[in-house]
């Protein structure tokens, strides 16, 4: 019987846990850690109510090794699945080498200290988890991820060289909130407000924040303006997709959204330095996030869709093409499924779908692993099965 240990208990770990749970044949018993045992009882509940299926709860600080290496002992999972926060991607490894199991997440590694995104600290386990013959499998959410899966399905099948891909991501859904994040604030903040980066014919170029931008159709959501970002799947792809010129990431922001970052970022509440207020320190993001919405309660509301997708162009047999590989997602669809919105989703069921082709053994590889590194057919084939069908169209038009 597979056992897995899920880690983290927000809206990504609520889609995750009801999809596996709907699988048992692959994810024989779920385990469930989270620093708050309330909110893995409340997940637990709908998953029972749903399906039938008894979901194990612990209470975990994930921040300390000995504390997660004490869980899996306890349980000894075939895998974890870590969807708990980025700052916490290290110690969760360190522990799934000391009890040798092996280890999923969706997003990389960053210091809590600073607004710095990089698969460097991951990529330096790639030795650890070889010797131990353990894998461990990076970026299984959205993007990174399916786009990740999208540019390995089209160098495999639909290009004889890919030179430039730009990864587009619309989130044209309304939650009905004056500004609120669609995922955890510190992360979604952090990224926003760093300088944008893209790679350009073998070295990185840098930008001011959102000072690049273009309107964009996307499919099912119409025309957007979306902005040029750093985003962590660009780090691998430029080195995995074989003569590839440049790489892009875009997202879309509404006016209304920018204007209350601006507003944050005049106030100075997106710092992550200590601040000393009446004798605390405290963090003045951190303080933000607790006022702000929690992403999970966006969902019962949230209308409208998401439009993620790689527009994609290179050669095949000596012509140019371009190719949009995309995926559309509704909000209220994934609401009556899960109870959760379209964001949550599209980075849960691929989580889901990683640990599946882990624990059936499709991956089962030793070291360190980036999604585009692995074969994208038996992936792409479940994206269509479990709730995120995929679209592959001639595009007309290329990304200034």
């Amino acid at each position: 019987m597979n056992k897995v240990l899920i880690i983290g208990a927000g809206g990504v770990s609520n889609v995750v846990v009801h999809k596996c749970a709907a699988l048992p044949e692959v994810f024989g018993q779920i385990i469930l850690a989270s620093r708050t045992k309330s909110k893995c009882d409340i997940i637990a509940k709908s998953v029972n109510e749903k399906f039938g299926v008894e979901i194990l709860t612990e209470q975990l600080d994930a921040d300390q090794t000995a504390n997660t290496v004490a869980l899996i002992k306890k349980h000894s999972p075939k895998l974890v699945i870590n969807v708990a926060l980025p700052y916490q991607d290290l110690v969760i490894m360190d522990a799934c080498l000391e009890t040798g199991v092996d280890y999923l997440d969706t997003a990389n590694y960053e210091p809590k200290d600073e607004a710095k995104f990089e698969y460097k600290w991951q990529w330096a386990y790639q030795d650890k988890f070889k010797e131990a013959g353990l894998m461990a499998l990076l970026g299984s959410g959205f993007d990174p991820g399916v786009t990740n899966m999208f540019c390995a399905y089209a160098q495999k099948h639909l290009f004889d060289e890919i030179h430039t891909i730009d990864i587009v991501d619309c989130n044209g859904g309304d939650h009905g909130k004056a500004f609120a994040t669609n995922f955890n604030p510190e992360i979604n903040i952090r990224e926003i407000t760093a300088r944008g980066r893209y790679w350009e014919d073998g070295e990185w170029k840098s930008t001011d924040p959102l000072a690049v931008k273009q309107d964009f159709d996307f499919p099912g959501v119409g025309e957007r303006k979306m902005y040029l970002m750093y985003h962590e799947e660009m780090e691998s792809l430029c080195q995995n997709i074989k003569g590839l010129k440049r790489i892009r990431f875009w997202m879309t922001f509404g006016e209304e959204y920018l204007t209350h970052l601006r507003v944050i970022q005049n106030l100075g509440l997106n710092r992550i330095d200590e601040v000393d207020y009446k004798g605390q320190k405290i963090v003045p993001l951190e303080f933000l996030k607790r006022l702000l919405p929690d992403p999970g309660s966006l969902a019962a509301n949230y209308t409208g869709k998401t439009s993620i997708g790689c527009v994609i162009e290179g050669l095949k047999d000596g012509k140019k093409v371009r190719k949009f590989i995309y995926n559309i997602c509704d909000h209220q669809e994934t609401y009556k499924e899960v109870g959760s919105q379209a964001v949550s989703y599209t980075t849960g069921v691929p989580a889901m779908i990683g640990a599946k082709m882990i624990l059936e053994g499709h991956w089962k590889k030793e070291g360190v692993y980036n999604m585009e590194q692995l074969d994208p057919d038996l992936f792409m084939d479940d994206l269509n099965k479990y709730g995120l069908p995929w679209h592959v169209e001639e595009w007309s038009s290329s990304v200034e």
